[in-house]
């Protein structure tokens, strides 16, 4: 026995319809992340992941600034301590230092920020001795 479509009912959507039809204009051959899996299946789920995704897309962060320039210190120190060149290290560290500065005469919303400008020199100094220089 043979199934017999409804009156009036369509066996393709209007969607299915717009889906077919921007594959046959090729409209989908080029599309970014084709044929790839999905990004992080292998992780557990968190009900929260959109937002992540976007904060991390978009370079946002929930941290208070003051919190988020202790952060930058930190990264930059670690960075200025690997950089390849003492010129690297200082800028890195100068870079840093007037963020720094600025926060001081002009304290950021959140926690104190209990940081100091680098030490460049003495920062340079142990850099020297670790390399040889």
């Amino acid at each position: 026995m043979t199934e017999r479509k409804p009156p009036g009912v369509s066996f393709e959507t209007w969607i299915d319809k717009q889906i077919r039809e921007a594959t046959e204009r090729g409209e989908f051959a080029h599309l970014s992340g084709a044929g790839k899996p999905l990004p992080h299946l292998d992780q557990p789920y968190d009900e929260m992941w959109w937002i992540k995704d976007k904060m991390s897309r978009e370079n946002l962060s929930c941290l208070p600034p003051s919190l988020v320039l202790r952060k930058e210190a930190e990264d930059a120190l670690e960075a200025a301590v690997r950089a390849p060149t003492e010129a690297a290290l200082r800028r890195i560290l100068t870079a840093v230092n007037e963020r720094i500065d600025a926060a001081l005469r002009t304290p950021l919303e959140g926690p104190p920020l209990n940081l100091a400008p680098f030490d460049i020199d003495e920062v340079a100094g142990k850099w020297r001795q670790e390399h040889g220089s």
